[in-house]
């Protein structure tokens, strides 16, 4: 595809199967036309770059259809003086648009090759408000209290418990959690010290993160 072809598949992309799915938040929807989508996806696929549908990005992970990241972007609300955790680097894209969105994203990813490879695309197009990382968050602490933001962009069985205490007082996370093929897209947001409130946005269903999935049965 040329680059106007691929600048009108953006468009359509936002027009034709963002904004139909509620998402109508003008901050958002100027990010996911500013963002270079096509810069993220693996060379076999770039034709499907704009294509409602999970594209394959190696080792068994995906992206998420465009609908799925319009719909957490505008759930999270974020503002240009958030701190950003993403759990899930993945091809860097959902970094790129939370990076134009707040003011300092942490992206984390247990793929060392995720990591190398998103890094060289974010420094390629300027960001200088990414701090990349190879973490596994499941199984690893992070800091609480430490977020206003935080973005999982891989399924979980059952929300960690940590991933809610990384969240500031009034802070927002978006995850997406239980048992395929039917998941719950989630808003959890801090609202005390031991508080939280909790909303049901929409079904789907992805790839879970490493470590997150459902454990199997113990058979005597």
């Amino acid at each position: 595809m040329s680059h106007l072809d691929l600048e009108q598949a953006r468009h359509n992309m936002v027009e034709q199967q963002v904004r139909p799915w509620d998402v109508l938040e003008d901050r958002v929807l100027q990010t996911l036309n500013q963002i270079p989508r096509d810069a993220f996806v693996p060379t076999a696929y770039r034709e499907l770059a704009y294509a409602d549908t999970e594209i394959p990005i190696g080792d068994g992970e995906s992206m998420m259809p465009p609908v799925v990241e319009g719909r957490m972007l505008q759930s999270l609300a974020i503002r240009p003086t958030d701190h950003v955790l993403e759990i899930g680097t993945g091809s860097g894209y959902v970094t790129a648009c939370l990076a134009h969105l707040g003011a300092q994203v942490d992206s984390m990813d247990v793929n060392a090759t995720f990591v190398g490879e998103a890094r060289l695309k974010h420094e390629t197009m300027g960001f200088s408000n990414i701090k990349l990382s190879v973490c596994d968050a499941v199984t690893e602490s992070i800091a609480p209290e430490s977020y206003d933001v935080i973005a999982v962009t891989g399924a979980v069985y059952e929300i960690p418990e940590q991933f809610k205490l990384a969240l500031k007082p009034g802070g927002r996370l978006f995850v997406i959690c239980g048992d395929a093929p039917v998941m719950e897209a989630m808003l959890i947001t801090r609202t005390g010290p031991q508080e939280w409130a909790e909303e049901k946005l929409f079904e789907t269903c992805i790839r879970y993160l490493v470590h997150a999935e459902k454990k199997p049965a113990f058979v005597f």
